[in-house]
């Protein structure tokens, strides 16, 4: 009896400590699911399956709310045979991408917990397979889990709520951008200072490595390991790089962010040293008309407070098609997907200071704030 009793104690905690972590889990990258999208994608890449590309984002979303479903679902024991499958299923494939990422090399991060709580590849696997062994005794006993709500219409009504709660949410994000931002580019930070490197790091350890060919083979050697007959004329150059010995830790938050002029020219210094500014992110022009009126306020009232106002795009020459008069600046695509969520983000700067963030959505909140300076 006591037995039986212990053993209930232990899948109820069981249950709520999976259950909170995949609620956790899906409503942190639930507020930021286009992070989660670019993550699938750089998988996608990794296994040449690009094709599939424009399916991350819809799958982000579904598994995201999937997440969350499932972790109130195992809570309050709704379904729990069906549930325990699915969730075996899952955590297999998450601890598959992880240990992926873990052993190829290829990623610095899994995504696991979004750009909030970033993980190494490493810490995700060890994370995932922790859940496994969890998720294993669930499934192992899942037939002495009973229901935690007696009524039959409330837990349909409780995992209701969880899928349109959380749909809603991503909708809103989407177009507001995250609640939470915790990406480098957020409100208050200094992007000067998260271009550099974080202090008491370490640089990639490394060897000067020589390629050389002898009698049609191909040779590889160090700086410090040259063949003793390497005087012999036989050896031909044929490249010399740097190999990464033992990994650093110096990559600063923000890279590859540079602002340029029509001509190429490099202006992120300068116009970091303006006292204040307006910079508006537009990553393309597919539905750029739909926001004119909100941009032809910000402009207007920019004019008139004499702030520039800096239209930031990886496609200037549309830009200049759309936009004659205004100061277009060159950004990398794939540096815009991390600045700006929402196609259309203004950015009230002050120096290199990060003033204020808005979604072109609430370009009003822009315009008031620019009337007080």
């Amino acid at each position: 009896m006591k037995t039986s009793k212990t053993r209930n104690t232990g899948l109820l905690i069981i249950r709520l400590v999976v259950g909170i972590l995949f609620i956790f889990s899906g409503l942190i990258k639930a507020n930021d699911p286009l992070g989660l999208s670019y993550k699938m994608q750089e998988f996608f890449e990794a296994w040449h399956m690009v094709y599939l590309n424009v399916y991350a984002l819809p799958l982000a979303l579904i598994m995201n709310v999937f997440e969350v479903l499932a972790g109130v679902a195992i809570i309050i024991g709704w379904r729990i045979r069906l549930f325990s499958w699915l969730l075996l299923l899952l955590i297999i494939f998450f601890a598959f991408l992880t240990g992926y990422a873990t052993y190829s090399g290829k990623f610095k991060s899994c995504g696991c917990f979004g750009d909030c709580l970033p993980l190494t590849p490493l810490q995700s696997f060890v994370k995932d397979l922790i859940l496994l062994v969890l998720i294993i005794i669930l499934f192992a006993y899942r037939k002495r889990i009973p229901q935690v709500l007696d009524n039959m219409t409330l837990p349909v009504f409780i995992l209701l709520f969880t899928v349109v709660g959380v749909a809603l949410f991503e909708s809103y994000v989407l177009t507001y951008l995250p609640v939470l931002d915790c990406l480098p580019y957020r409100t208050g930070n200094n992007l000067i200072e998260q271009m550099q490197p974080p202090k008491g790091s370490v640089a990639d350890s490394t060897q000067l490595m020589f390629v050389y060919k002898k009698e049609g083979k191909e040779m590889r050697f160090d700086q410090d390991h040259f063949p003793a007959d390497f005087n012999d004329s036989s050896y031909q150059y044929v490249d010399r790089y740097e190999k990464v010995i033992r990994k650093g830790n110096d990559t600063p938050p923000i890279s590859d962010f540079s602002l340029k002029t029509g001509d190429g020219k490099d202006t992120t210094g300068a116009i970091m040293q303006l006292p204040h500014y307006v910079l508006l992110f537009i990553q393309n022009f597919s539905n750029w008309n739909k926001q004119g009126d909100n941009y032809q306020d910000v402009d207007s009232v920019c004019k008139q407070r004499n702030i520039p106002l800096f239209i930031i795009t990886p496609l200037p020459e549309v830009a200049k098609e759309l936009l004659p008069q205004a100061n277009i600046l060159q950004c990398d695509a794939t540096v815009l997907k991390t600045a700006a969520r929402v196609n259309g983000t203004y950015y009230i700067m002050q120096g290199p200071v990060v003033k204020q963030k808005e979604s072109y959505v609430n370009s009003d909140k822009i315009v008031a704030t620019l009337k007080k300076k």
